[in-house]
């Protein structure tokens, strides 16, 4: 590992949309401020309300607790790609982190995510996100479905390893590879309420098919909490975001036009969900345990609309399109007199 004061400057990224989520964002801005190691930026992108915005503004101006706070508002298209893509263009640090806005980091988060960047072949880091429920797991809800509440899902690696992709919740990724690639595909991602998702899987794709030989990396070590409300526990929201999965992944496949990509859903529907199934079966039949039994009727029932959502999306006839040429494909690295950057 190496030395902290060797390693690259952070801008953190934390984009929001609704004031219901207020406190959360608080907390989760208080976490970034707490950081065992320093981030040079902290960046807030409100993504296309006013209200919020001035909201923000007006209580960092009074109470000061945004100090340091670079607050603004999303510059395109409406949406979490959108608004990501304007915090990538604000940012000035050598590596650029995301965090969300119903989420808190540990305190030792970025001091963690950092040093696997000392290998000059890691493109992207991403840590584990745990949820915190806000009226406890349901008995239905298996962990290894918890990336329908944007939470990592049992069955991925427990040592830091090399991955497809990271997860949006927690996520990190070298600036020049914004330079390189461009941002965020705006036509994928999560816009208000709709549960779509994959842009980052997307960005880490495009990113590593255009440089053979680099990496993405999992470091379950760094860790960011992540806040789950009741209501997405239910099997009406587990269904239709799993629905939403499998069209954000068709999307993705018609993008880059590799049906391979998708070799981690295979192995994760081989080899995570049996198990998972089977587990229930045990619980329900040797220990009368209702929620097993429903645990494994969930997993069927989630995996066959997902698969039903992909095959859908994937007859479409019109693709969605790439991501057209916008200010984060455009902008220069300048490095200044006082060995920052900036960019125009």
């Amino acid at each position: 590992m190496p030395d902290s004061a060797s390693w690259p400057s952070v801008s953190v990224v934390i984009c929001c949309f609704t004031e219901a989520r207020w406190e959360l964002l608080l907390r989760g801005i208080k976490s970034v401020q707490a950081q065992t190691f320093r981030p040079e930026q902290l960046i807030v992108v409100v993504d296309h309300n006013r209200g919020l915005y001035r909201g923000l503004s007006l209580y960092g101006r009074v109470t000061g607790a945004l100090t340091g706070v670079v607050a603004m508002e999303n510059s395109g298209p409406q949406g979490l790609s959108g608004a990501r893509n304007t915090g990538v263009h604000a940012a000035t640090g050598d590596i650029v982190a995301f965090l969300d806005d119903d989420a808190e980091a540990a305190p030792d988060w970025l001091a963690k995510l950092i040093p696997a960047y000392d290998d000059p072949d890691v493109l992207a880091v991403g840590g584990r996100v745990e949820p915190v429920w806000e009226s406890g797991r349901p008995a239905h809800f298996p962990e290894e479905l918890d990336w329908i509440v944007g939470c990592t899902h049992k069955g991925l690696p427990r040592v830091a390893a090399q991955v497809r992709n990271v997860v949006g919740a927690n996520m990190s990724f070298r600036s020049d590879v914004f330079e390189r690639v461009g941002g965020f595909n705006a036509s994928l991602g999560r816009q208000g309420v709709r549960p779509l998702g994959c842009e980052e899987t997307e960005l880490c794709l495009r990113a590593s098919i255009g440089a053979p030989g680099t990496r993405v990396v999992y470091e379950p070590a760094a860790v960011v909490r992540h806040h789950v409300p009741a209501t997405r526990g239910t099997l009406q929201y587990m269904l239709a975001r799993a629905w939403s999965e499998g069209v954000s992944k068709a999307q993705v496949t018609r993008i880059l036009g590799q049906a391979k990509i998708l070799g981690p859903e295979r192995r994760y529907v081989r080899r995570v969900l049996p198990r998972a199934v089977l587990a229930g079966l045990r619980s329900y039949t040797h220990g009368g345990d209702a929620g097993g039994l429903a645990r494994a009727g969930v997993i069927i029932a989630v995996l066959a609309v997902t698969a039903f959502g992909y095959l859908q999306s994937l007859w479409q006839p019109s693709p969605p399109r790439a991501p057209e040429p916008g200010p984060v494909l455009s902008y220069r690295l300048i490095r200044n007199d006082r060995g920052g950057s900036t960019r125009d």
